[in-house]
């Protein structure tokens, strides 16, 4: 029973968390260059005020336009119901591994390229070839350091993970974990379009991945699309500090154990996105032909890891 709690408690609290972690980041990173910023509430009540109004699809979109916000939505609430970001219990049990997890992402990413070639657009054609370019990168990178990381659980389960991890904290420092780290932490910012691989904060034609695949939607759908795009930061970062930092999970049933989860969950999102605004205001955006060098140094880390993880095991 208490592994269908955190199955639907978890995708509810990513929900109500992801656009808090968004507005937070965007007040950081106001303060840190000199502005008062909007308030961390500021992208619910963007969500809210768009999933109040009509949308409104280009003539030529056909049925991949309409669909492709759903199944985004989708994907993301169902990867925030198998992932442990406050539990290792899931009612998914040893299904939810990071090749599960790596698929549905790149469900969710197929689906907004395809909407975007749908509407038949410049700006939806780029997008989507830059996105599709960079998910092929980094995929690979996201699976290697998962096979490292398996090697200290004897298993790809995430739950087997995190357990392991918090069970024995030694294995944390091992130069196979340090190595993972620093890959998934290079492929995380690449697969949420933040800096230095994609600036959040631009519209302009020539540097924007996301925003040039979303420029048709409107209404209920692009708060589909907002809402999906601000879980997924949220969701890679919580899995990111639970991978190498599992203090504080719940690995045993209860609710007092599952409370404790849930705050240390917001306290690790709330000091990842600080640092994570913090650097993109020191740090300059990577010319969009030198992002696949920067996706290439992550894959060699990666394979640096799964090389260590056996040889130093």
């Amino acid at each position: 029973m208490n592994g269908w709690v955190v199955a639907i408690g978890q995708p509810v609290l990513m929900v109500v968390l992801a656009p808090l972690l968004i507005g937070w980041m965007r007040l950081v990173r106001a303060r840190l260059e000199g502005r008062a910023g909007a308030g961390i509430g500021q992208p619910w009540r963007d969500v809210w005020k768009l999933a109040r109004k009509e949308p409104i699809s280009p003539a030529d979109a056909g049925w991949l336009f309409a669909w492709a916000p759903p199944v985004l939505v989708a994907t993301s609430l169902l990867v925030a119901a198998i992932i442990p970001l406050t539990s290792t219990t899931s009612a998914a049990g040893g299904s939810a591994d990071l090749i599960a997890v790596v698929g549905l992402l790149m469900l969710g990413t197929a689906a907004l390229a395809l909407a975007a070639l749908d509407t038949g657009t410049a700006f939806g054609g780029m997008g989507a070839s830059r996105a599709m370019t960079i998910a092929a990168l980094v995929e690979p990178t996201l699976l290697l350091a998962a096979f490292a990381l398996s090697a200290r659980a004897g298993s790809t389960s995430l739950a087997s993970i995190v357990n392991a991890g918090a069970h024995h904290p030694e294995r944390l420092v091992s130069p196979a974990s340090l190595l993972a780290a620093a890959a998934l932490a290079v492929a995380v910012l690449a697969e949420t379009g933040r800096m230095p691989v994609d600036n959040p904060a631009t519209h302009l034609e020539l540097t924007m991945v996301h925003e040039a695949m979303v420029l048709e939607y409107s209404g209920r759908d692009l708060a589909m699309v907002e809402l999906a795009s601000a879980m997924r930061p949220a969701l890679l970062l919580g899995l990111l500090a639970n991978l190498f930092a599992p203090w504080g999970v719940a690995t045993t049933a209860g609710w007092a154990a599952l409370a404790v989860g849930v705050a240390a969950l917001v306290g690790k999102l709330s000091l990842l996105g600080g640092v994570l605004a913090a650097g993109e205001v020191l740090l300059a955006k990577v010319r969009l032909f030198r992002v696949p060098e920067l996706l290439a140094g992550s894959f060699v880390l990666a394979l640096l890891a799964v090389t260590a993880s056996y040889v130093l095991a």
